[in-house]
């Protein structure tokens, strides 16, 4: 086993993912399951230097009073997706990572997030800096006590409603200058928690639809400090179908005229986007690859609804109408059902080995070449075939 160990701090790490991928990382650290899922293990990549998940230590920022154990637990139970014996093998870990998440961060809180947050020792911050300043004294106490070679910090909070930014974000300079000064900045709390990974000198991954890193000013203070970062929600069910299918219709010169895709699901994440200003980015997110990868926009409606009983599971029903030789209109439907977490939890680990490697190799700024992971690629990535995104990662990684 390698001296060298690494720490994956993940913001909003009691929820459905965050905990998954604690488990996930405890369980394949012990052997206890195959890296299935993981792109990072596929035979193409074997030589590379990723590091392992032993070498892993896990903490984080949540604002709910739980611990990993508790969900995993209840996912077990409400969605049956987890080994009795894994879950009592990793448990004892499950619980020492559990120590290491600190209470979350707040600034200027919505509706939603004040009905979630019952943890003891929360701060309401007055001033971006106030919670950049702490959000960084809990990273680098993290990474202190259990002397970490590196740090990655992953973004797996509930999606924020899309959020207006101002001219301050356009420069860091003019950025910097507001943090002091309270309503002076136009950033969500997601993007706060990035300035403060990124200024700190730690990879950043965003895996939600929330805004994030993906400001000029962020992109600006990364190259600055030689930080690797990629995002942004990750591409784990519909949309990475359309990304797969899309390109079949262009390549066979088939006319897309419809595409309408409903999703239903249950678990957190669905109670979340019941709002609508929170659904509102996830749906946009959910239904721009579209126009980018035909060429033209046909007709097109994506919606999501919440269905309490579904728990962690998903589904989406797609329903495709196109035109063929001699105008002849056919359709293509599927539905695809998967477990919210068990889809997402993969992808973190891949992005964030993948990012660790990224900044040994000296790589700062955002990392196009992970656009594979992502419904929205940072880095002003047009190019949205899953195949060719795929390609590109696979050159990248090869160098």
């Amino acid at each position: 086993m390698s001296e060298r160990r690494v720490g994956i701090w993940m913001v909003g790490a009691f929820g459905g993912v965050g905990s998954t991928t604690a488990l996930g990382l405890a369980a394949l650290a012990r052997g206890l399951t195959p890296p299935t899922g993981l792109a990072t293990a596929l035979p193409e990549f074997a030589a590379l230097p990723f590091d392992d998940a032993t070498q892993f230590v896990v903490g984080g920022h949540d604002i709910r009073q739980t611990s990993f154990g508790r969900t995993v637990g209840e996912l077990h139970s409400r969605s049956n997706v987890f080994a009795d014996p894994l879950l009592s093998t990793c448990l004892p870990q499950l619980g020492e990572w559990s120590l290491n998440v600190r209470p979350g961060v707040l600034y200027r809180p919505n509706a939603i997030l004040n009905t979630l947050a019952d943890r003891p020792g929360l701060l309401l911050a007055a001033t971006p800096r106030e919670a950049i300043r702490q959000i960084q004294s809990d990273l680098r106490a993290f990474a202190a006590k259990f002397e970490l070679t590196q740090v990655v910090v992953v973004n797996v909070a509930s999606t924020e409603p899309i959020f207006a930014v101002g001219p301050e974000v356009q420069r860091l300079a003019t950025l910097d200058a507001a943090l002091d000064t309270p309503d002076a900045v136009s950033l969500p709390m997601s993007s706060l928690y990035a300035y403060a990974a990124i200024d700190a000198g730690y990879a950043y991954l965003n895996g939600t639809p929330s805004l994030g890193a993906s400001v000029p000013a962020i992109e600006e203070l990364a190259r600055l400090r030689q930080v690797p970062m990629a995002g942004q929600d990750f591409k784990t069910g519909e949309t990475l179908m359309k990304a797969v299918l899309a390109p079949m219709f262009r390549k066979r010169n088939l006319k897309v005229l419809s595409w309408v895709g409903h999703n239903i699901l249950g678990n957190r994440d669905g109670l979340i986007l019941s709002d609508p200003a929170n659904k509102a980015t996830k749906l946009k997110s959910k239904d721009a690859l579209l126009g980018d990868i035909l060429g033209y926009k046909p007709q097109s409606h994506v919606s999501i609804e919440y269905i309490e009983s579904l728990d962690d599971w998903k589904t989406a029903w797609d329903h495709i109408h196109y035109e063929g030789f001699l105008g002849v209109k056919m359709t293509l439907q599927f539905t695809w059902q998967g477990c919210d977490s068990m889809l997402a939890a993969p992808l973190l680990l891949d992005v964030a080995r993948i990012l660790l490697l990224a900044q040994r190799r000296g790589e700062s700024g955002s990392l196009t070449a992970c656009a594979a992971f992502f419904k929205s690629p940072m880095g002003g990535v047009t190019e949205q075939d899953f195949g060719t995104q795929f390609d590109s990662l696979t050159h990248y990684l090869s160098r």
